[in-house]
Order: structure tokens, then sequence, then C-alpha cells
């Protein structure tokens, strides 16, 4: 049967995937108030359509920090693919087809090896760990593989409590190894909630607005900070010098009941006022939604869940469909709003 919606790839990967680690990447923090809450307020997004215009031709691709994307979806970093398909970050990389591809710091494949597998550009997603060292090779060995930019996520000073991670006893599988960190280091991932552990022993909980002078410092790349949820952290990244921002609450991972993150999203991209691109994630589950997202203010959007499950179901060509359905929805999406450019994708495009 053909893949016809998102969902379609969820209920394909289901069968495929182990019930622990399909808890792992489908759970949310706490009682998964926010994880619900994203998806929630997609579906109360109302579109006002124009009509009579001319949408023989819509326009999906979007420049961002100066790579042409085919569309304004990109791939949100999730960590080890390599649960979800045996060659997990190579065959992600390879379906992108051009869409970018944010890549985990504990993914299971070389950083260097998706480089050479990758269809569209690659940004490297960083946790800020105790170990400076450790992150300043990760991101020169980035900007030698030809990456395009540094994401630092930070709202994961610890890591959020997952209750169906604690009920399951889930631990990462001794053959599952976050390839690009020393095996050391990650150890405490193979035991039950290793995860949180692991977060504790090796993340940094001190780290301030100060700090990001010295990640700048490292390399030439853009910096992106993921995780702003307020117009507050918004102001003071772009004084801080951030190239983009992602409004972002961990896919629902993190602080349970924390703003969704496209009701952040009006705030942010005021706050930043056209100084950086404003990003957003959480709850995208089909072109409309990438169409409401940018109607919001969102330059782009990345897609997380979605993607391991396509993956999952179908290795690098699943990942490929995916893709090239949202986009395909997107633009029918376009087309039906009568807003065939993308600049035309205001607020006035929503009701409310």
């Amino acid at each position: 049967m053909p893949h016809l919606s998102v969902d379609d790839y969820a209920i394909a990967a289901r069968e495929l995937v182990d019930s622990k680690v399909w808890d792992f990447v489908c759970g949310g923090g706490g009682a998964e108030i926010t994880l619900a809450a994203n998806r929630h307020i997609f579906d109360t997004a109302m579109i006002r359509p124009r009509i009579l215009v001319d949408v023989s031709i819509c326009d999906t691709s979007r420049l961002l920090l100066g790579d042409r994307w085919p569309s304004p979806i990109g791939i949100a970093p999730t960590a080890y693919h390599t649960l979800l398909h045996p060659e997990g970050e190579l065959a992600t990389a390879q379906g992108a087809n051009g869409a970018p591809m944010v890549v985990s710091i504990f993914a299971g494949q070389p950083l260097e090896e998706i480089a050479k597998r990758a269809t569209g550009p690659l940004w490297l997603q960083l946790y800020w760990l105790q170990r400076r060292d450790v992150m300043t090779s990760l991101a020169k060995r980035a900007h030698d593989a030809g990456f395009r930019a540094l994401m630092l996520t930070v709202d994961a000073p610890r890591i959020g409590r997952r209750l169906r991670d604690m009920r399951n006893g889930f631990a990462i599988p001794p053959h599952i190894q976050a390839v690009n960190l020393d095996e050391t280091v990650m150890a405490a991932t193979h035991q039950p909630d290793g995860i949180a552990k692991h977060a504790a022993l090796t993340f940094d909980q001190r780290v301030t607005w100060a700090d990001l002078a010295w990640l700048k410092s490292l390399t030439d790349l853009p910096l992106v900070l993921k995780g702003v949820l307020t117009a507050e952290d918004a102001a003071l990244a772009v004084e801080h010098g951030v190239d983009a921002i992602v409004v972002s609450n961990h896919g629902g991972r993190q602080l349970d009941g924390a703003v969704p993150a496209m009701r952040a999203l009006p705030e942010v991209v005021a706050a930043v006022d056209g100084r950086c691109p404003v990003l957003v994630d959480g709850g995208i589950r089909h072109g409309r939604d990438v169409f409401v997202a940018l109607a919001s203010g969102a330059s782009a959007v990345l897609i997380g869940r979605p993607v391991l499950w396509a993956l999952a179901a179908g290795g690098a060509s699943g990942v490929g469909e995916l893709l090239s359905l949202l986009n395909a929805e997107f633009e029918h999406t376009m087309a039906l709003a009568g807003r065939p450019r993308a600049e035309e994708i205001t607020r006035s495009a929503l009701y409310g």
C-alpha cells in the first residue's frame, strides 16, 4: 500500500520497531502535556484562502544561511538513527533529497561518512559538554567535513523525566554506539535510565550566554540556537551573535507543560524583528502545518519523529518519499490558499 500521509509511515514503522524503542522515539516528558499541545495547535489553525490567483507555479524553495533549500523543510536532530535502521544516519542523509539535515551529537555513524552520503546541507547539533575538548573536536570535524552550521541545543541542561522510558527500563543497546564520542564517556547510556544518567555526568549545567563567544570562536560556521521559547531569550540570542534560532520545546521531551513551540513562535519572531532567521519544530505532520508555521513567521521548519518512522519503514527511499510527500502537500496548500510565493505566506493567511 502506498504511504499517503505521515500517519501511514507511523503505522508501517510501528509494526517493525521494538516497543521500547518506539516509546523512546515517540514519548515525551512527564504526562506528555506539551507533546500533545504541539500537535493540537496545528489542528486548530484555520487558513484564509485567496481566490482568482495564478497558482500554476508555486515556488517552495527557500534561501537560508547561504543555501537554497528545495522547500522550507529540514530534518531535525534526533539521536541514534541506527536504532531504526542498520545504516542509520547514512540512509537518512542519502534520502534527504537535497533537504538540509541536522546531525545529532549522538549519531550512530561517523560525521565524515554521513557527509559522503549527504544530498543536502548538513548541520551538526551539539549539547554543551563539560569536556570542551570534545566539543572543539566535533566542531572542527564538522567544519572539515563540509558541514554548513553548528546547532546548539539549549533546553536540556538535564534530561526530562520521560516516564515511558523509565517504566520500560529503556537503555541504548550495547551494539548501538554514539560513534563520534568516546565510548568511555557514553558507557552510562547502556544502563536503564542511562540517557538521563549520562546527561547528568557529562552536560555542563553552568553554561551561560557569556560562553557562546567561545563556541563561535571554534569555526567560522554559523551558530544556530535550538530551544528558544521566549521573546527575552530571542533578543539575548541576537545580541550574542547567534545566526539563527529554532523555536522548540524538544518535541515535548523536556519540560512538560512548556509552551507549544507554535504558540511561542510569534513573540520570538517579533523580538528578533528580522535580524536572523527563525525556524520552528514540534508536531509538524503535514505540508499544511508547514504553511501554518510560515504564516506564523517561521523561515522554515524541522521534522523529527516522522523522519525516523520513514527511515524504519523504508530506509533511504522511505525518507526521500516522506520529504517528497510533505513538500507536495505544502505546495498543494500554497495553491489552494492562493499564495504561490513564500513572501505571500504571511499572518494574513490565518484566521485569528
